[in-house]
């Protein structure tokens, strides 16, 4: 596949998460797919697989008592990874939470297999979802 077509893969990804379909997320990544979260908060490292990947973005949800909204602003693909780039809200104990991020993309056959998220403030996304 090519750079739109990942590009696509991961647009559609993004609607998937934000409509909380996680059948079709599901399907978007390998069975041993990996999602890098940087920083040292309850939320941080490896999540190893595809289970554990949906199970991190279920705590997302719950943490955040479904409040948790991503808004995607731009999806950029390259030869080998694509790029997207968005603004994040949620709130917690009444706490609100405004970050951007981007997240690196590696896909293989139209399927995500590696995400490193690297969000604006690590420390302060520790914090809060801690």
């Amino acid at each position: 596949m090519g750079a739109q077509e990942d590009a696509a893969v991961v647009r559609r990804g993004y609607d998937a998460f934000s409509a909380g379909d996680m059948d079709t997320l599901r399907t978007l990544f390998t069975e041993d797919a990996v999602w890098h979260v940087g920083g040292s908060g309850g939320l941080s490292g490896d999540k190893q697989g595809r289970d554990a990947i949906l199970a991190y973005f279920g705590e997302l949800a719950s943490r955040s008592n479904g409040t948790i909204k991503v808004t995607v602003d731009d999806v950029i693909g390259g030869d080998n990874h694509t790029v997207g780039f968005q603004s994040n809200h949620a709130e917690r104990n009444g706490t609100p939470l405004d970050q951007r991020a981007a997240l690196v993309f590696k896909l293989s056959d139209g399927k995500v297999m590696e995400v490193h998220e690297f969000l604006e403030d690590t420390a302060k996304a520790a914090d809060f979802w801690s």
